[in-house]
């Protein structure tokens, strides 16, 4: 009877477990129906904002890095025979053949005459000629008489009152050859049959000469009391003041003799002219390249 009951229990408990899921998958629709009676879900979908629209042609792409320029040019034989040679100013750049070109070598010396006043008062970046007053021979090359080289006044003072004397100096910045301009640097080595040092053409320096003024100011000061002196002695009256003169034309002259360095600093030095015609010697600081 026992083993009845539990079977009967055990039968009711299967049929439980396979009736209450079915009844809970019964689902209460009632709220969607209100739901639907107050909100139109289709009018909702209509509002949203639509999505982007893509091309299914359109294709990505990726920058590539950027790379630097190269810093110069790869150097090559055909560049290593040319030098790029500068014309005279205010000109062109011409690209002259170092294998066909004619060289004149650096320290090459020309005896010319200028074509121009010069003097200390000539303002820097002044341009003008020199004339070539012998020829000079060189390598398959002659450079004749009459042959003009260009120059110009890269600086310029006034005489100072340090008793330094005017100052001018010049370069040699090209050459005329068969109607051609050529670059040339070169440097002026004598003026007026002087030699000039640094290329520095120099009027008298007036120091010594402020200094040998000053001694003879006193000592023609002295000469002059000497004489008053001398004057008075003969007089009987003039003897008892008549050192008086003399005395102090030695403490004038000693005054200048002792002070006389010092005043030659006020001196100004000598001014500088050069007419034109002058002889100068040119030197050239570079190699010159002539394209025949």
């Amino acid at each position: 009877m026992k083993s009845l009951i539990d079977k009967t229990l055990s039968f009711i408990l299967a049929i439980g477990f396979v009736v209450l899921p079915a009844a809970a998958f019964e689902l209460d629709t009632s709220v969607d129906e209100e739901i639907r009676k107050n909100y139109n879900p289709t009018a909702i979908e209509k509002s949203l904002p639509s999505l982007p629209k893509t091309s299914p042609t359109q294709k990505t792409t990726t920058k590539q890095p950027q790379t630097a320029p190269p810093k110069s040019l790869p150097t090559t034989d055909s560049t290593k025979a040319k030098i790029r040679v500068k014309n005279m100013p205010n000109s062109y750049y011409s690209v002259i053949d170092k294998t066909t070109a004619i060289r004149i070598k650096k320290g090459t010396k020309f005896k010319v005459k200028s074509n121009a006043y010069l003097a200390d008062t000539t303002r820097t970046g002044v341009t003008f000629n020199f004339t070539t007053l012998a020829p000079v021979t060189q390598r398959y090359v002659t450079i004749p008489t009459g042959t003009v080289f260009n120059a110009i006044v890269t600086d310029s003072h006034s005489p100072q009152i340090t008793g330094n004397g005017g100052l001018l100096e010049i370069a040699v910045t090209g050459v005329n050859h068969n109607s051609n301009k050529f670059y040339a640097n070169g440097k002026v080595t004598k003026a007026n049959h002087k030699k000039v040092f640094f290329n520095n053409i120099k009027g008298k320096h007036q120091y010594w000469k402020g200094v040998s003024k000053q001694v003879n100011r006193g000592q023609n000061f002295y000469n002059k009391t000497q004489r008053a002196t001398n004057k008075l002695a003969g007089n009987p009256f003039g003897k008892i003041i008549s050192p008086i003169p003399i005395v102090f034309g030695t403490v004038v002259y000693a005054f200048n003799f002792i002070g006389s360095p010092i005043f030659a600093i006020g001196s100004k030095g000598g001014k500088l002219s050069i007419p034109a015609g002058s002889e100068f010697e040119i030197k050239l600081l570079e190699d010159v390249y002539l394209q025949q």
